[in-house]
C-alpha cells in the first residue's frame, strides 16, 4: 500500500504538521522540527510534546509514514573542520527531536565540498560525521536524500550514496530518500517504462533496495542531467505523469513515506488524489 502525503508546514508549534497533513487527507507528511533557517531553537516543551502526540493520534498517520527534514544550513562534509562540528551538533540535536517525538528516521542533504578539498574527501568526512551522529543517539535512521547536484552539493550519483552507506558502520541506522526532480536532473531517466526500469534495476544494483525508506515526489522544471534543482507542479514539468503512475504501482514504495514537495501547496489535496487514482487494481 501506498503512503502519500506532503512537506507541511509545522509553523506555531510541531503538533500543527499533522492537523496540516490531515486537512489535505494526507497518509505521510513531512515537516522540519525546528525552523530550517536557525541553528539553534528552544527545547520542546512538555505542553507541545504532548499535543503532537495528541494530534498525531488523531490524525492516524504512524510515525514510519512521516519523514522529518534536517535544517538546510546543516553541511556534514563542510571542508573546515569547525564548521563541520558546527554542523554536527546541530545535526545530532535534531536527530535527538525526532527521538522526543517518537519518530524513527530524518531525512538530510548529504553535504558540498564547496570546492575546496575532492568529492572522495568530502563524502568521507559526511561519513565520519554519520557515524559520530549514529554513536551519539540512538534508534533514529539517517536517511540521505540524493541531489540535484547544483553546485558543489554531494549525493547526485547513486555511488555517492552507496559509498555514504558502505561506511557507515551501524546499516540499520541508514537509509535513502529519492527525490523524483533530483534523480531525474542528475541524469537518471524514468519517463518511459524501459528507462524507468533501468534507473530503478541500476539504483537496486548500487545502493540497495533495502535501503529506500522515503521519498520526494515531484515533477521537474529543468531538464534531464541539467543539473539544476527547481521542482514543478505533477504532470506539468519535464517528467510527466507517466513516472508517478510506474511509482504508485511499484511495491518497492509501498509502506515509505511519498511525500509531495511540488511548488503550488494550494493543489497538494488534488494531487495526492490524483496519484492514488493512478493505482492499477
Amino acid at each position: 500500500m501506498k503512503y502519500v502525503g506532503a512537506h507541511v508546514s509545522a509553523s506555531g508549534g510541531v503538533f500543527n504538521a499533522p492537523i496540516n497533513a490531515t486537512a489535505i487527507k494526507a497518509k505521510a507528511f513531512a515537516l522540519f522540527t525546528k525552523n530550517q533557517r536557525q541553528w539553534t531553537a528552544k527545547e520542546l516543551d512538555s505542553k507541545t510534546i504532548d499535543k503532537w502526540f495528541e494530534e498525531l493520534e488523531k490524525s492516524k498517520i504512524q510515525p514510519k509514514h512521516i519523514l522529518p527534514h534536517d535544517s538546510y544550513l546543516i553541511n556534514l562534509g563542510h571542508p573546515s573542520e569547525e564548521a563541520r562540528e558546527k554542523s554536527l551538533n546541530s545535526f545530532i540535536h535534531e536527530i535527538q527531536r525526532c527521538e522526543i517525538l517518537g519518530l524513527d528516521r530524518l531525512n538530510f542533504h548529504p553535504g558540498s565540498h564547496l570546492r575546496k578539498i575532492s568529492e572522495e574527501e568530502c563524502l568521507d568526512r559526511i561519513a565520519l560525521s554519520m557515524n559520530q551522529a549514529i554513536e551519539a543517539t540512538k534508534d533514529v535512521k539517517l536517511v540521505i536524500e540524493n541531489t540535484a547536484g547544483q553546485g558543489s552539493n554531494l549525493g547526485y550519483k547513486f555511488e555517492h550514496l552507496a559509498y555514504l552507506i558502505d561506511k557507515v558502520e551501524d546499516k540499520s541506522r541508514v537509509g535513502v530518500c529519492i527525490d523524483t526532480c533530483h534523480m531525474f536532473t542528475a541524469g537518471y531517466d524514468i519517463r518511459t517504462k524501459e528507462a524507468y526500469d533501468k534507473t530503478w534495476e541500476e539504483f537496486d544494483r548500487v545502493v540497495g533496495k533495502q535501503f529506500l525508506l522515503g521519498m520526494h515526489i515531484n515533477d521537474s522544471k529543468p531538464e534531464l542531467g541539467s543539473r539544476v534543482d527547481r521542482h514543478d507542479s505533477l504532470g506539468l514539468g519535464k517528467i510527466g505523469w507517466d513516472a508517478f503512475k510506474y511509482i504508485m504501482n511499484d511495491e518497492r514504495m509501498d509502506d515509505i513515506p511519498l511525500i509531495l514537495e511540488t511548488i503550488n501547496e494550494e493543489i497538494w489535496e488534488e494531487e495526492i488524489q490524483a496519484l492514488y487514482n493512478l493505482v492499477e487494481n
